[in-house]
């Protein structure tokens, strides 16, 4: 029998395949582990990690939307201290890449967190530039390229592990902000981050989420998201992490074939906890199906 291979490889890490779970919707795994076994998982990607403590938005902060839902969770996460003592040595026991989400409202806040991972057994940091950069009147980092690089190239000096840097959609040029995080010394780029939205309960006349606005996920993102992924895989030579309203294997391989070296699954894991490794025994099927040797041979195969 042919054997076929799904590894890909993000800045020298190896992965053994290509499927991912997109940061704050898998916690460390945990929650996950009773009902998907993470030793199928090319990487486990973590919740936002910040330097200390973050208690989140008020609620309510989640409410869903046609074809996929709104959060405005605000990152809330116990710190980096907690994250290291409990959610490492758990994800240590699984055959599967530990991606760490970095957040922050400083670039300070940032380095130190990347520092403070330099030495713990993680592969990978990805950095949440959707953040509010609270020195500069709370825009994100990731709305401007001239911000996306100087977090990127600070980071950099710190971080000991490659830097996947998330883009945030909410810009008019995602290829500009990719090229501009790649400038700076970005070892690969994943897109997209949510698209802001908002809802109203017209009968009581207030907004759903305390917050007014929050973060669209799931399926209705996904068209959006494939064409970005394929603009940012053409704009750089670094890797392109796809995501955005994955929930199928054939959602999975739109990416890919569009640009995406690997993948990450995210609204999907709310209401069918096991998607991530449904997906995975999908592209493997897609794989026999066409008689694919090597999944490398998919990335980007449509120009």
């Amino acid at each position: 029998m042919e054997t076929r291979s799904m590894k890909v490889n993000i800045a020298g890490v190896e992965l053994k395949n290509p499927v991912m779970t997109c940061s704050g919707t898998f916690g460390s795994g945990m929650e996950y582990s009773e009902f998907v076994d993470l030793n199928v998982l090319g990487a486990v990607v973590t919740k936002g990690v910040a330097n200390v403590p973050w208690e989140g938005n008020p609620t309510p902060r989640i409410t869903e939307v046609y074809g996929g839902i709104l959060n405005a969770i605000g990152l809330q996460n116990p710190g980096i201290d907690v994250f290291c003592e409990r959610d490492i040595p758990f994800l240590k026991k699984y055959d599967t890449k530990i991606v760490v989400n970095v957040c922050g409202r400083s670039v300070e806040d940032y380095c130190e967190v990347a520092e403070r991972l330099g030495d713990e057994p993680v592969d990978l940091l990805e950095i949440n530039i959707s953040c509010p950069n609270v020195k500069h009147g709370g825009i994100a980092f990731g709305q401007d390229p001239k911000a996306a690089a100087q977090i990127t190239g600070a980071i950099k000096r710190y971080a000991k592990q490659p830097v996947i840097v998330k883009l945030s959609p909410n810009v008019t040029d995602i290829a500009q902000m990719a090229q501009a995080v790649e400038a700076a010394g970005a070892d690969a780029v994943s897109l997209i981050n949510t698209i802001t939205g908002m809802k109203i309960d017209i009968h009581k006349r207030q907004f759903a989420l305390a917050n007014k606005t929050g973060g669209m996920s799931g399926p209705a993102v996904k068209p959006v998201a494939v064409r970005m992924v394929y603009q940012a895989a053409n704009a750089v030579k670094i890797p392109v992490i796809g995501m955005g309203g994955i929930a199928t294997a054939e959602d999975a391989l739109e990416f890919i074939l569009a640009g995406a070296t690997a993948v990450a699954v995210g609204t999907a894991n709310f209401y069918r906890p096991d998607a991530t490794a449904k997906i995975v025994q999908g592209i493997q099927d897609y794989m026999e199906k066409y008689h694919i040797s090597d999944i490398t041979e998919l990335i980007g195969a449509v120009r």
